[in-house]
């Protein structure tokens, strides 16, 4: 798919290769969500889909989750995604090196968009747990999954989150895949 003005792909065209079967089956995880709200689902989506790194598949969660998420909400996922950019390399560092004096350093990073996100901390909580699972940061994955049990979530609702970072995350590796592998001439 070329980029600039290139219609936007669905989820469903982006999954339609055979090889992302099992993916097609498991968009009932966004589009039929019973355990979180679908804006809490959708910014689930839309924080790994920005931390998946697929262009196409941004733009086509994006696309179908618009109606289900306020401006704000849309801008808190981002801000979700790219923070968790951000802290997870950090603290995941932290956590690999074997030199605990890192952690007694500052950070010296701005985190402020943190602090006000402008959606519910439960909603922005989900939405970091999702990045920060795919990203593969064990502290702050074990972080926000503490703040969310904290907050009254249940084993459930997280679940749900990573499960939908999962099916993301696997459709942004199907997306590269087929970009890679299915281009003519390959």
């Amino acid at each position: 798919m070329s980029t600039g003005t290139a219609r936007t792909s669905t989820l469903d065209e982006l999954l339609a290769h055979e090889t992302a079967k099992d993916l097609r089956l498991n968009l009932r995880l966004l589009r039929e969500n019973r355990a979180l709200t679908p804006a809490q689902a959708w910014g689930t989506a839309l924080a790994s889909a920005i931390a998946s790194r697929n262009a196409a598949v941004t733009r086509a969660v994006a696309a179908e989750a618009a109606p289900h998420l306020t401006p704000e909400a849309a801008r808190a996922a981002r801000v979700a995604a790219t923070m968790m950019g951000l802290t997870n390399i950090y603290y995941r560092f932290l956590h690999l090196v074997e030199a605990p004096e890192y952690g007694q350093l500052p950070a010296g990073l701005r985190m402020q968009s943190l602090a006000n996100p402008g959606v519910p901390k439960l909603d922005f909580e989900l939405w970091s747990l999702a990045a920060s699972a795919i990203k593969g940061c064990g502290s702050c994955v074990a972080s926000h999954e503490r703040h969310l049990r904290q907050s009254g979530a249940t084993a459930e609702l997280i679940q749900e989150a990573v499960r939908i970072a999962s099916l993301v995350h696997a459709a942004a590796t199907a997306a590269d895949a087929a970009e890679a592998l299915d281009a003519p001439g390959t």
